[in-house]
């Protein structure tokens, strides 16, 4: 199993970011799969998305856990033997209030994923965390491009 990480600053204050991180918008962002179907679970916090792909399609179960974002793939079905992904986001460093200035409202967001693939490939799992790791640098793109 590989982890990787990819963090950017965005010019949009938490809050607004959380509003704008639903499900189906990260699945999206990320450019690989697209979203086919949404099911709000039993449990308060819990979503579960059907993403599809080229030839696949996979449910990825999503809850929030104490601010921070956290999805799994779920089931045999998919590319990885096991993935999951954390979304975290605070306010940028140095950001604030100052005599005679606005708040200004930046945010600090880290995409991290652990990621195994499902093939038995020579160096898989390399193969595997540097696709997840360019999901997660788009997902990023797509977020400053639509909110800042």
């Amino acid at each position: 199993m590989r982890e990787v990480t990819v963090s950017r600053t965005i010019d949009v204050s938490p809050a607004t970011l959380q509003t704008h991180l639903d499900p189906a918008t990260i699945v999206e962002a990320e450019g690989s799969f697209t979203v086919v179907d949404i099911d709000e679970g039993e449990t308060a916090g819990t979503t579960t998305v059907i993403a599809s792909g080229p030839g696949m399609q996979l449910p990825l179960e999503f809850e929030e856990r104490e601010g921070t974002i956290y999805y799994t793939q779920a089931g045999e079905r998919g590319p990885f033997s096991h993935m999951e992904t954390w979304l975290e986001f605070e306010p940028a460093a140095g950001q604030g209030k100052s005599q005679n200035q606005q708040q200004h409202s930046h945010t600090h967001l880290t995409l991290r994923s652990a990621v195994s693939l499902a093939a038995p490939l020579p160096f898989g799992d390399r193969i595997a965390a540097w696709k997840r790791k360019g999901e997660l640098q788009r997902a990023l793109e797509t977020f400053a491009e639509e909110l800042e």
